[in-house]
């Protein structure tokens, strides 16, 4: 029997109850032919390859990392807090020392997820890998971690929800903003005031080929991490950036995502996009678990591959190692950036339009965030959407000081009830959301 090196724990759960539409791109199919595949390739039955059952997510879960609006109920189904109980799972198998890594193959998807949820956008209604890992903190104590987006969309909620937070790395290789939904993931995208260059955003060219996701990894992420040094390393492993999928525009393919997974050598791997339904994911996926468990990959290939698909032109490559050296540069100096943008100020606010593609839902949000050099800073939004909800959210971070939860629990107690349709406040360092 053929045993893999390194013990590797699968989490699988197709939803086959969830799809935004029968044919939506998002839809259970995108699952159903991996699944076939793992069992024709007898990945089972390799010795170390550990197939886990998901776990159900609580409320309490996901109100750790999120603000439903109007409440939990009515924005989140039963198979969402399937796929993240799932990356709880995959979690829990890795820090337990069960397996020594773990993919959660899940859906439906949660990188687009912000903060605050109106409803879903980007296929997304909670964010997933957000959940298991405020879960993992929870559980197990401070936990430095860095997320690394490999998804072809930029993973805007995720960068959401950790923009102000030193102990959460998040990097993000996608294509363009300019060229793709959501419209963001720029190099001036850094970080929260109190948390600047702890937000690395990779804006890649559309035809970016295989050269130029690993030219990336190689030269830019693994060095931030090397000098990050986290306790676990997450990938977002999105698999629209496959040179097959139909809403998207580069040149990825099977062997490229295996020898991704091999550079990064993720503790945890997290399915995101990829719509290639039966031309990418069940090679895509297989490809990833080899090389997690550091079992040979190289006859892992799609039946249309060729070098030409995977191929990208000279002037994007120049372009990609001019955009490494500059965001590396930007990394190397992120102290000294955020002393120019903090110099003087109390606080800083930034207004946003975030929009929910799946049901034309329009929200405005207005964010202050105090700045602080002993925690990441009282943080309140005032949000409000063109359905007519307007709320105030109040969010205490983990080891909040005493000047940002003495403010943000009277604002919480004093804000005008009157003005909005609820007020909360999410205090992350008692694991606790209150309402008005």
């Amino acid at each position: 029997m053929l045993k893999a090196p390194r013990r590797v724990g699968l989490v699988f759960f197709p939803a086959y109850d969830w799809a935004i539409s029968p044919t939506h791109p998002e839809r259970e199919e995108r699952l159903l032919y991996t699944q076939d595949q793992i069992w024709e390739e007898g990945i089972l039955d390799i010795e170390g390859i550990v197939e886990y059952r998901p776990q159900l997510a609580s409320p309490r879960d996901v109100e750790r990392v999120h603000i439903c609006v109007p409440d939990l109920e009515s924005r989140v189904t039963q198979s969402d807090l399937i796929a993240a109980g799932g990356a709880m799972t995959a979690a829990e198998a890795v820090l337990q020392g069960e397996v020594e890594r773990a993919f959660a193959i899940i859906r439906p998807p949660g990188h687009h997820a912000h903060r605050i949820v109106y409803a879903n956008r980007g296929f997304c209604n909670i964010n997933n890998e957000a959940i298991m890992i405020e879960y993992i903190r929870q559980k197990y104590g401070p936990k430095k971690v860095a997320i690394v987006d490999t998804d072809c969309h930029h993973g805007d909620g995720t960068q959401d929800i950790y923009w102000h937070y030193r102990d959460t790395l998040f990097i993000s290789l996608h294509q363009d903003g300019r060229t793709l939904y959501p419209g963001t993931g720029f190099l001036n995208e850094f970080g929260g005031p109190n948390a600047c260059g702890y937000t690395l955003n990779i804006p890649l060219p559309p035809e970016t080929g295989e050269e130029g996701f690993l030219y990336v990894i190689e030269n830019l992420v693994l060095p931030v991490l090397e000098e990050f040094k986290p306790d676990l390393i997450i990938n977002s492993a999105g698999q629209d950036n496959h040179y097959t999928d139909p809403i998207t525009n580069m040149r990825f393919s099977a062997q490229g995502y295996a020898r991704l997974n091999e550079l990064l050598k993720p503790d945890i791997a997290v399915l995101e996009g990829g719509y290639s339904i039966e031309g990418a994911l069940p090679y895509v996926n297989v490809g990833i678990i080899l090389a997690l468990a550091g079992l040979d990959y190289s006859y892992v290939r799609e039946p249309d591959y060729s070098s030409v698909r995977v191929s990208q032109p000279k002037e994007i490559s120049e372009y990609i190692a001019r955009l490494c050296k500059e965001t590396y540069a930007a990394w190397r100096n992120r102290e000294d950036i955020r002393a120019r943008l903090v110099r003087g100020k109390k606080e800083v606010t930034r207004q946003r339009h975030i929009y929910y593609d799946t049901v034309g839902l329009l929200e405005f949000q207005k964010e202050t965030t105090l700045v602080c050099d002993e925690c990441p800073g009282l943080t309140f939004i005032d949000s409000y959407s063109d359905r007519g909800e307007h709320i105030l959210a109040v969010f205490l971070p983990r080891k909040t000081c005493k000047r940002c939860r003495e403010e943000g629990e009277n604002l919480y107690r004093r804000a005008d009830i009157k003005k909005y349709t609820a007020i909360f406040l999410q205090d992350r360092e008692n694991d606790t959301l209150l309402r008005r």
